[in-house]
């Protein structure tokens, strides 16, 4: 039996935005045979027991997927079984999820069953001030990111006063075109799931982009800010949809609306932006740089401005780094409060008991 594969992701992230959920594009109910909704405190071993099972599933030879946290991307926030339809995933605070279609579709893990609530009771204050302290340091992060966005923002701006947007329509045309002119809206639309590709974490910036990028047919975007990749990219995921093709859309994990990768399975085929911040080692069939749309005549002018933007961007986003790492470490202080507590062989039990559930379903 062949081994199966693990594929790394994220559901959520630190974003300009504050926490951003993608939780709902995990598995969606009307494609799921069972999800079950993980409950219960840090350090009870929600993650543990999603890591247990995936390592158990690529055993039996199913591939599997990995939603790691941004709060902590050694962690996971959800684990699917695609082969299967099955998904694990974390249904506690910043991402509460409950059941949308309860026993049909979903049904809770309660991992609260097997801690002491009467030793427990003593840490009650210790527990509060520590969430308290999480809270902050949160707080303090998002508005670091809020403040680097403006940033990228003028950036943005400025190289978008140089681009060649006539430029920018026709790469988005000359894809679609190779893509898709030969093939007619389809009677019913492609579907799209929306996650990330990378996180803003307690680790600093972490990318599982060559993971994804695992297609015959890969083209890079060499990209920058306001360079239009995104529009290229939204342009080739809505044609692919209108003609029936699902699509996976990978968001930039600091600006959430900003589409940065796309794969198309049923076409082997792949996009991917290339910045600063994150690339692939993928062999790509096409590069394009985006930097040819450029007047290069303005450029010169702006350069200092760029400069400057450049550098206090990475300042503000370095000190929200910080901020999410500081939160990492209260959090830790928050799982050895929960750990002495739990009744671990009961939270063994309970995975053997999933595991021989999912495989219930092949």
């Amino acid at each position: 039996m062949q081994k199966g594969k693990a594929r790394n992701m994220f559901s959520g992230g630190n974003t300009s935005k504050g926490f951003y959920s993608r939780f709902d594009d995990i598995i969606r109910p009307e494609e799921a045979r069972r999800i079950f909704l993980i409950k219960g405190g840090p350090g009870t071993g929600k993650s543990t027991l999603m890591k247990n099972i995936s390592e158990i599933m690529n055993d039996q030879g199913y591939d599997t997927e990995l939603m790691h946290c941004s709060s902590d991307s050694k962690s996971l926030d959800g684990m699917v079984v695609p082969e299967l339809r099955v998904a694990l995933i974390d249904g506690t605070a910043p991402h509460v999820t409950d059941p949308k279609v309860p026993g049909a579709v979903d049904e809770i893990i309660n991992l609260g069953e097997y801690w002491s609530e009467e030793s427990l009771a003593g840490s009650r204050t210790e527990i509060m001030k520590i969430n308290n302290e999480i809270k902050v340091f949160f707080q303090r992060a998002y508005r670091y990111l809020k403040a680097a966005y403006h940033i990228y923002e003028d950036s943005s701006a400025l190289y978008g006063s140089a681009l060649n947007r006539a430029g920018l329509s026709s790469i988005a045309g000359d894809f679609t075109g190779m893509l898709f002119d030969m093939l007619p809206p389809a009677e019913r639309p492609g579907r799209h799931r929306c996650l990330y590709a990378s996180a803003i974490t307690p680790d600093g910036l972490v990318n599982y982009v060559d993971d994804l990028m695992t297609l015959d047919n890969i083209y890079v975007f060499e990209g920058f800010p306001g360079s239009g990749t995104d529009i290229v990219l939204e342009r080739i995921k809505v044609a692919a949809v209108e003609r029936g093709f699902d699509v996976e859309a990978f968001y930039c994990g600091f600006d959430p609306d900003k589409l940065e990768h796309l794969i198309i399975p049923e076409l082997n085929t792949a996009f991917s932006t290339a910045v600063k911040y994150h690339s692939t080692d993928a062999c790509a069939i096409k590069k394009v740089d985006f930097r040819e749309l450029l007047d290069d005549r303005a450029i010169p002018g702006l350069g200092p401005e760029l400069d400057y933007n450049g550098h206090e961007f990475d300042r503000l986003l370095d000190k929200a780094v910080e901020m999410i790492s500081n939160a990492k470490k209260l959090h830790d202080e928050l799982e050895a409060c929960y750990i002495p507590h739990m009744d671990f062989e009961g939270v063994k039990k309970k995975q053997d008991e999933t595991v021989q559930r999912i495989l219930g379903y092949a």
